[in-house]
């Protein structure tokens, strides 16, 4: 199989000012520097020469070959700017705790840093990746020319497992001055306890004005005592650390997508808390300012109303990352459930316990990876993994549903249509325009491990690959103005239109 590229946003258009999210500007995708392509994490790509026609002739790139040692859950990034070669770069992470940027155009390995040794799952109290290296997907700051990550890692000294955030020069992967930070030596400069061990890092890093916020929760089986942290590191004088976490026991931060930004503040979805006997930060959407000093006021917070039953069932609020976009002049939320309930928002006020503008059964599964939003018409469509709970009982209603969020008040939702993709894949959208010929691409991963495009706005099957190999649960393609890439253990598939 072939391996290749992906861009995403023009750098002049991300400066917007040190107080916006390095997002990607309402033009063609031309750079891809953080998950699903922006930090509202709307997974939504505009690539011009992306009709549905060109979908239907999605072929293997075969000039494309790259060589990546180990396995791969984290999203590739890509950059292309001055200074790179002219089709640009991808960066890839990987569990083996090495970053590598590759020639976008033929796969060659530009720069590899190896940024230590990996924890295998041996001195971990639980979990299911083994090793444990950089899982959650990095950041890019086109500022600082730098890419910024968490790596899991033995320390070096002490042999222990540490989590350690390095920036990296975009230009040949050295180490940035004042790098790398070990956070819970920071935080206990600060006096705060951070068990170091105990933490996972699934979830992607985000960038707000002058500051990387890297979430963390814990190993898979809810082992050991953690929390669900936010931690802040200044790019300029990175050891200067904020931080803020769930009062109560667990309530990890985990999902895919991680934190999402509107360029003015923070949101994290958390899991399921242990002994809580008042809600103290578990199964909610909270949103933080960027000095992490949650206010506590419901306008700053949403939790179900049934919380408590959730934190029983583990059925967490936390499996999806909010997804973050305006409709009609309003700035929403979206937020779903592994209690297959779909929660709309109001940024302005995310309403405290039970203040959802609407809420709704969408599934019949619980709803874990991240969510695609497009536009259609009066509203907006959204596209998420697991089978929906009005598709039809048969093949055709498998793990993709697409969801139509009408204007009203209160806004409506319904099932749109259902896609038969067999995995647990991430899905993304493209469209030509920000609106024509939108395609909903998703990965079978871990099940049939294909890549399927459907007609955003009918359901249509537009195409289908061979199997893969490699593919990671969670795994999401990336989208390019001539490519579409898929990372997978040991390298990346391209396909071109």
């Amino acid at each position: 199989m072939t391996k290749k590229h992906f861009s995403a946003a023009v750098l002049g258009a991300l400066l917007v000012g040190i107080g916006a999210a390095p997002a990607r500007a309402a033009g063609p995708t031309d750079e891809v520097l953080s998950y699903h392509a922006d930090a509202a994490r709307k997974g939504d790509f505009i690539v011009p020469g992306l009709t549905w026609g060109r979908a239907r002739d999605l072929h293997a790139d075969s000039g494309f070959r790259a060589a990546v040692a180990g396995p791969i859950y984290a999203q590739p990034l890509f950059w292309r700017s001055s200074g790179t070669a002219a089709a640009g770069q991808l960066l890839v992470a990987t569990e083996d705790d090495t970053v590598y940027a590759l020639d976008a155009a033929t796969g060659r390995t530009v720069w590899r840093q190896s940024l230590g040794t990996p924890v295998p799952r041996a001195a971990l109290p639980c979990g299911n990746i083994n090793p444990l290296g950089i899982t959650g997907t990095p950041v890019i700051d086109p500022r600082t020319q730098a890419v910024y990550l968490d790596a899991m890692r033995l320390d070096p000294q002490s042999g222990a497992p540490t989590h350690a955030l390095f920036g990296l020069s975009l230009r040949d992967g050295s180490v940035l001055p004042g790098w790398p930070v070990v956070v819970a030596a920071a935080l206990r400069a600060q006096g705060v306890g951070f068990a170091a061990r105990n933490q996972n890092q699934r979830g992607a890093l985000t960038i707000l004005g002058d500051t990387v916020y890297i979430p963390y929760g814990g190993h898979f089986g809810d082992c050991a005592s953690y929390h669900g942290w936010v931690v802040g590191a200044t790019l300029g004088a990175p050891h200067a650390v904020t931080s803020w976490h769930t009062a109560a026991a667990a309530g990890g931060i985990w999902a895919p997508a991680g934190i999402s930004s509107d360029g003015q503040a923070l949101y994290v979805a958390t899991g399921n808390t242990m002994n809580a006997r008042q809600w103290e930060g578990g199964e909610a959407v909270i949103r933080l300012p960027p000095d992490l000093r949650f206010s506590g006021r419901s306008a700053d917070y949403f939790a179900p109303a049934d919380w408590r039953a959730l934190d029983q069932r583990d059925a967490d609020l936390g499996g999806v990352a909010p997804v973050l976009f305006d409709m009609e002049g309003k700035p929403l939320a979206l937020a779903l459930g592994k209690d297959g309930k779909a929660y709309l928002l109001d940024r302005r006020d995310l309403g405290g316990i039970g203040g959802a503008l609407a809420a709704k059964t969408v599934s019949s599964r619980r709803i874990i990876t991240s969510a695609a939003v497009f536009p259609a018409g009066d509203g907006v469509l959204v596209a998420f993994e697991g089978p929906g709970s009005a598709c039809p009982d048969d093949s055709a209603g498998g793990g993709l549903t697409v969801l139509k969020i009408g204007a009203g008040a209160p806004p409506s939702l319904a099932t749109a249509w259902c896609g038969a993709v067999s995995g647990r894949g991430a899905p993304i959208a493209t469209t030509t325009d920000g609106r024509s010929n939108p395609i909903v691409w998703m990965l079978g991963a871990e099940g049939d491990d294909r890549l399927y495009g459907f007609r955003g706005d009918t359901g249509e099957r537009l195409f289908v690959s061979s199997a893969l190999t490699g593919l990671r649960h969670f795994a999401t393609p990336i989208a390019t103005p001539d490519h579409l890439y898929v990372a997978a253990d040991d390298g990346l598939y391209a396909f071109a239109f």
